[in-house]
Formats: C-alpha cells, sequence, structure tokens
C-alpha cells in the first residue's frame, strides 16, 4: 500500500474506537473504573515509550547530524504548550471515569475532543511520512490512550444529557476529525518541505503532556500498595512493549 491508504486505514481504524463506549451500558460502573485504570497506566507507558524511544529519536534522525536540534527541541515545547493551553483556557478534560456531573460543557468536549483527534491525524500522518513502520507504532500508542478517553467521553455525554444513541453518534463524529487531520498532513508533506520531522517533534510533546499530565496524575494517588504497584507495572510494560518494537526493528533492519 502507498502512504496515503495506510494513513486513511489507521486514522478510520482510529475513528473506530469511538464505539468502545458502547461498554458503558453493559459493564457495572466498579468494574469498568478499575479497567480504565488499568488501560490509562498502559497508555500513559506507551506514550511516553513512543515518544522517548520512536517519535523523538526519528526526528533527529531525519533532520541530520549536521543540523542544529533547537528548532526540533522547540517543536517538542510547542507541543506539549498547545495541550496545555487548551486544557487551561479551552477546559479541555480527559474523563477517563464513568461518574460525571450534568455539566454544561458536553458540547465543549465534542469541540475540543475534534481539535483533539484532528492533532492525532497529523500525527500518524507525519510518522507514516517517515516510514510505515514507525506510523504503526505511533497509531498503537494514540489507540491505547483513545480506548479509556472515548469510554469516558461517552459517559460525559450521557450524563450531560444526551441520549445514548445520539451520544454514541456525536462521539463518532467528533473522532472522524483523525481522518481529516491524517489527510491534511499527508496534503502538508507533499507541499511543506521536512514536514515530517516537525510533525514528529509536535507529537513528541504531545504524548509526553498527556501522559504526564493527563494520564498519570489519574494514576498515582492510588492509595492501595496493591493496585498502586498493579497500575506502575502496567506503565513500565506500556514503556516495555515500546522498547520491545525498537529493538525489534533494529534486529530486522
Amino acid at each position: 500500500m502507498n502512504t496515503l491508504a495506510w494513513i486513511l486505514l489507521t486514522t478510520i481504524g482510529i475513528s473506530l474506537t469511538a464505539w468502545v463506549g458502547v461498554l458503558v451500558l453493559f459493564v457495572r460502573e466498579s468494574l469498568l473504573d478499575r479497567l480504565l485504570l488499568v488501560l490509562v497506566a498502559l497508555a500513559a507507558g506507551s506514550l511516553i515509550g513512543g515518544a522517548f524511544l520512536h517519535l523523538l529519536p526519528r526526528a533527529i534522525e531525519e533532520v541530520g547530524p549536521e543540523a542544529s536540534l533547537l528548532p526540533l527541541f522547540l517543536w517538542v515545547i510547542g507541543g506539549f504548550c498547545l495541550f496545555y493551553v487548551l486544557e487551561q483556557f479551552i477546559h479541555w478534560h480527559h474523563h477517563h471515569g464513568t461518574t460525571h456531573d450534568h455539566e454544561p460543557f458536553s458540547y465543549l468536549v465534542l469541540v475540543s475532543d475534534t481539535l483533539h483527534n484532528f492533532i492525532d491525524g497529523l500525527v500518524i500522518a507525519g510518522a507514516f511520512l517517515v516510514d510505515v513502520p514507525l506510523g504503526l507504532v505511533t497509531t498503537a500508542a494514540i489507540a491505547l490512550h483513545e480506548i479509556p478517553q472515548e469510554i469516558g467521553d461517552f459517559g460525559v455525554l450521557v450524563y450531560g444529557g444526551f441520549g445514548r444513541v445520539r451520544a454514541l453518534v456525536l462521539n463518532y463524529l467528533s473522532q472522524v476529525s483523525v481522518v481529516v487531520g491524517g489527510v491534511v498532513g499527508f496534503v502538508l508533506g507533499g507541499i511543506v518541505t521536512d514536514v515530517a520531522p516537525i510533525l514528529l517533534a509536535f507529537a513528541s510533546g504531545n504524548f509526553i503532556y498527556i501522559a504526564s499530565s493527563d494520564l498519570i496524575p489519574e494514576i498515582k494517588h492510588e492509595e492501595d500498595t496493591g493496585k498502586a504497584a498493579l497500575y506502575f507495572a502496567v506503565f513500565v510494560l506500556g514503556i516495555a512493549l515500546m522498547l520491545g518494537i525498537k529493538l525489534l526493528r533494529h534486529s530486522v533492519g
């Protein structure tokens, strides 16, 4: 398959994660919350591993040994800061639990998630513009993050007053923006010189922010020692998975 086909296939696959929100309807809330925290720990580890073991090293490799790395690291900081600004000033919340107040910001959640998903599409496209394996690794890291987020977002919409069918449909329409972002990223790759390393560095900042500011805080306050140890082990597992993929690629390459 060509690059655009890979981008379309993976972003369409990511968009389908919106339908996992239906689990809220069939799984007990207490069980779902426990499962979500395990998924959150795994997603945090995979995002950290993806950023530091795949995206950032490949971005540095793409610009070459002679180039200054300062602009690249500024893009990392820019990616980090963008998500910080979105959370602070647009009240962007990634709801990983299933218990929510009836808040009037349900529509705002849809708008902010649409932007988030669009950025994910850009990130996936940037990775595939470098090579297919990097694109697949990036897609996997994003998918692991999307699953608990989409379950939480569905809960926000339902408890905010939307009917269940309407909540699923609107959540999916929001998620479809990842496909749009993928196509835009591919087009940018054809008209902007060296856009791939910029998108990879920007994505690294996104991944680091989401993991450190959004996901890890949800698991680090666990008071039960056994559960805390489990979450940390799953977090390390997420990093180990990214490292294992990295080592496998080196051995095959």
